[in-house]
Formats: structure tokens, sequence, C-alpha cells
């Protein structure tokens, strides 16, 4: 009777192959991430120290930590649904600033006039900061929940916008002519020319606008009393005095907002042609 050896599987060596390829760029930040826990650590044995270290911040938040689910009602909820509920008024608010400034960026763009009009207005606009945007919000819609929708939209809009028409006015003359040659309509002008050319821009535009929209709806929750979400979580916790909460919080806030981060980037590379990166 034969014996017939079994090769070894594909998908062992594939998984070995990988991590062996990753192992370079993860050993790096790993090291970094546990030096940097320990100096925390150590900083906060020192005599005088007031913050938590992250031993301390693990023992005072273990019940979030591992029951990240839990809803008891109201605005006493795991941190999974403070987030979640963030998430969903980021998503609102982006996509609305997406879709208007990008409209607005292409009006712009191809409108020298237009771009003469507004260009001051929006210069202006876009350096208040977002927490100066919420007494206004609050006046205006007398409710916390549209004003913080508003704080996001009116924060994420301005990179889109700006982005967006200097991607269209940085169009290639010669795009233009081939265009004027051809006799293109503008509907087919406007599909095969003007976006593909201002893609790379908006892009770019879209990824700022992500992080500054997270950061946003943060700073809009602290100030808005009684709505779920992780900004007003992590005013709570501090009003209550819990320090480790607000750091928890604060570590998730981060990831997240990589999250977003490299969930926009890994868009990006989808859908732009590698030529134009």
């Amino acid at each position: 009777m034969t014996t017939i050896a079994r090769k070894p599987a594909k998908n062992s060596k594939g998984w070995a192959a990988y991590v062996n390829k990753q192992l370079p760029e993860l050993v790096p930040p790993m090291i970094a991430l546990l030096i940097f826990l320990a100096v925390w650590q150590l900083f906060s044995w020192t005599p005088g120290a007031t913050l938590p270290g992250p031993i301390q911040v693990v023992q005072d938040t273990w019940v979030l930590i591992f029951w990240p689910f839990y809803d008891r009602g109201g605005t006493d909820k795991g941190l999974f649904w403070q987030i979640l509920a963030s998430l969903q008024r980021v998503a609102i608010s982006y996509t609305l600033a997406a879709i208007v400034g990008i409209g607005l960026g292409i009006l712009i763009g191809t409108n020298k006039m237009m771009s003469k009009a507004l260009d001051p207005i929006f210069q202006l606009l876009r350096t208040v900061p977002p927490l100066a945007w919420v007494p206004i919000a609050l006046a205006a819609l007398r409710q916390n929940e549209p004003a913080a929708l508003f704080v996001i939209f009116i924060t994420a809009i301005w990179p889109i916008l700006i982005n967006t028409a200097v991607g269209v006015k940085q169009i290639p003359q010669d795009y233009n002519n081939v265009a004027k040659v051809l006799q293109l309509t503008r509907k087919e002008y406007f599909f095969n020319i003007l976006i593909p050319a201002a893609l790379p821009y908006i892009f770019t535009g879209l990824r700022i606008a992500i992080g500054l929209a997270w950061l946003a709806i943060i700073a809009a929750e602290i100030v808005m009393s009684g709505i779920v979400g992780i900004g007003f979580f992590i005013w709570e916790a501090y009003q209550n005095n819990n320090v480790s909460e607000v750091i928890l919080a604060l570590i998730y806030i981060g990831v997240v907002g990589l999250l977003l981060d490299k969930a926009m980037g890994w868009l990006e590379n989808k859908i732009l042609p590698a030529e134009t990166k």
C-alpha cells in the first residue's frame, strides 16, 4: 500500500508570506506605542501627577471596554452607541457637504464672475472655527440635533468646495481644445473631461473634510447637552470627574478618525486611475 505525501496548504503559505511582508511595517509602530505607554505610565507614578496611567485607565473603564453595547436608556449607553450616533451625524452632514461643495466648486471653477463674487465670502467663512458656529446654529435652529448637523456641514464643506474649484481651474488647456475640436456637448465635456481631470483634487478635499467633520461633531456635541454622542459622553465624564473615561473616549475618537481617513484613502485608490495619483 503506497502512501501519498500531503502537500502543505497554499493558504497557510500565503498567510505566512503576508505576515512576513507586513511585519516590517507593523514592528516600528508597535515599539513606538509600547514606549509611549511605558513613558505615560512612568509619568503617572511621579509625585503630583493628576492624570491616570494606562493601567489605571483600564481598571477604571473595564466595564466600558468589555461591554460597549449596553443601553440603559437616555444618554446612558455604551461607547459603541455613542460613537455610532456621532458617525450617523457625520455621515448625513458630510454627504450633504460633499454634494453642495462639489457642485459649488464646479460652478466657481467654470465661471470667473461667480468666482470673483463668492471667493471673498468663502475665504471669510472657512476661517471660522467649528465651536464659533455652535451658538449661531442653536440660535437659528433652536434644536441640538439639527444644530449639530449644521456645524459639521459648515466645517466640512470648505475643503471640498475649494479643492474642487482649484481642480476645475487646473484642467489643461489642451483638454479644452480637444473638446472644442470634437465639438463635445456640455454633458460629454462634464463626464469625459471635467470630472476625470478634477477628481484627484476632489478626493483631496473629501479626505481633508472627513477629518474635519469628525473633529467638528466632537466639538459640537461637547457643548450641546442631552444628545447621545461621543462628544457629549466626554463632557459628561469630565463633569463627573471621570478622567479615565475621558482618556478612553479620546482613544476611541483617534482610532475612528484613523479608520475614516484610511477608508477614504482606500476609496481614492480604487476609483482614481494609477497615473493620476
